[in-house]
């Protein structure tokens, strides 16, 4: 039987590229320092115990498959090292796994993927606050349709490249739909409950109103993978 291991990822600001700058910003000013500094201490810490998760297994001639990666080979591996280089903990990741004999698979559509980074560059960008509400609001029109249509073609991917028996890793945003669009016959393994990575982070803004329920998820965040 085909295996993957699933583990929904929450995304680092090293991972935003050009609008890095303005999510921390924004992160900072709508969170407030102590819990922006907070939230980041425990991403570090899930990359961290995942990280220790994939050493003590072998991953040669695993598949990658990763949310966002429009390429492969040695175009895919470059872009890999080039946001490792920016301080992204799951390439960083990624790159041990390269390294160690893991296989990297394109696993997204180029188009789709940039459409959505447009339309959060739009928001990031916009150089007024009316201008930011023109955007956001086109963004939420397009948000679900455009995951949907990404979600299908990672699915796909994955059906079309993962063999009988082999073994694969799927990073993914724990917003993504993809466990129960997968054929009965790959058997899923999570790294980390994709519920919990997602329910954590829909807290993060409302910490004041939910304070109990997010600090033990966070607990679970940075909690030994088995």
């Amino acid at each position: 039987m085909r295996t993957l291991i699933y583990v929904p990822v929450i995304h680092t600001s090293a991972d935003l590229g050009s609008i890095a700058k303005e999510v921390a910003k924004r992160g900072i000013r709508d969170l407030g320092q102590e819990l922006w500094e907070k939230h980041r201490r425990t991403v570090e810490g899930f990359w961290d115990v995942v990280s220790d998760y994939f050493d003590s297994i072998d991953v040669k001639d695993m598949k990658i498959y990763q949310d966002g990666m429009v390429a492969e080979d040695e175009v895919g591996k470059k872009i890999v090292e080039d946001t490792a280089k920016a301080g992204s903990k799951n390439y960083q990741l990624i790159l041990k796994l390269l390294d160690r004999g893991a296989v990297l698979v394109k696993t997204e559509d180029f188009k789709l993927v940039k459409k959505e980074y447009d339309r959060l560059c739009a928001i990031t960008q916009a150089k007024s606050i009316t201008k930011k509400i023109i955007a956001f609001t086109k963004y939420k029109l397009v948000k679900v349709i455009l995951l949907n249509r990404r979600d299908n073609f990672i699915v796909n991917r994955i059906k079309q490249t993962l063999k009988a028996d082999e073994k694969a890793i799927l990073f993914i945003g724990a917003f993504h739909n993809i466990k129960k669009r997968l054929p009965k016959n790959i058997q899923i393994k999570e790294a980390k409950d994709a519920a919990k990575v997602k329910r954590y982070q829909k807290l993060l803004p409302f910490y004041n109103k939910n304070g109990k329920q997010f600090d033990e998820l966070g607990k679970y965040l940075v909690s030994e993978v088995t």
